[in-house]
């Protein structure tokens, strides 16, 4: 049946698991992810069937570059990063994928090879919607190209700010500018956050450094009192000092 509770959740990855274990079927609520949530009650009964959910564990590969655009996949609960491999085996971060986000969309958009791999950072849950119905719902669903078009765009912004950040030739100011760059406005506070916070050396593949100089890096921060360490959170105390410190020269 179509999702109309605005207060359903998504399974989590234990609930998952039990229902696979006992051969219980899985249900989500496609409303709760962004781009699927204008879509009408029949487009909803007509998709949810063919929707095939998958656990994977931390670390694990979801999509491996090179591979077949046979999905267009949504992140339910976990955080996952994209990144690439170098020829000589090193490992970089392109971005960082949280609940809601979806992702495997330029493939099948260019009827191309996966660009890029992205890898489990947290235990995960996703959805994966067939190549065929996906791109249905991109020339047929209105609600869903409009979301994909502003996608688009705030991913060639997104993808324009890092290569400028990467461009950066001091290390700490890429680690600061990286924060700066990813940190949010809490809902419920209004503070500035890095929710799921990436390990050290997980920002450290992001802007290309090792993993010791983020672990310098942050804890400078901390002593001059403009982040604090929250659990699994970043909380951004002073944002106007983290700019300076990425941009002043």
């Amino acid at each position: 049946m179509a999702d109309q509770d605005n207060t359903a959740r998504n399974p989590t990855p234990e609930e998952v698991a039990d229902a696979l274990q006992n051969n219980k079927p899985v249900n989500i609520h496609l409303r709760k992810i962004p781009l699927l949530s204008g879509l009408t009650d029949e487009e909803i009964l007509r998709i949810k069937p063919e929707i095939r959910i998958r656990r994977y564990a931390k670390r694990e590969v979801v999509l491996h570059k090179g591979g077949a655009a046979d999905a267009l996949l949504f992140l339910l609960s976990g955080q996952l990063q994209v990144i690439d491999v170098t020829e000589d085996g090193r490992a970089i971060g392109l971005r960082m994928l949280s609940v809601g986000d979806f992702f495997g969309e330029i493939a099948l958009l260019n009827q191309s090879t996966r660009s890029a791999s992205v890898v489990a950072m947290t235990e995960v849950l996703v959805a994966f919607l067939p190549a065929q119905t996906a791109l249905h719902l991109f020339s047929h669903a209105p609600s869903v190209a409009s979301h994909m078009l502003r996608h688009l765009a705030d991913k060639i912004q997104r993808d324009s700010e890092f290569r400028a950040l990467l461009s950066i030739n001091n290390t700490a100011k890429r680690i600061y500018a990286y924060l700066a760059l990813i940190q949010q406005k809490s809902p419920q506070t209004g503070t500035a956050v890095v929710e799921n916070l990436p390990t050290h050396q997980d920002i450290a593949n992001m802007v290309n450094t090792s993993r010791e100089t983020v672990t310098r890096a942050l804890l400078t921060l901390a002593q001059q009192g403009i982040i604090k360490k929250d659990s699994h959170r970043l909380l951004v105390l002073d944002t106007a000092a983290l700019q300076r410190l990425a941009h002043n020269n």
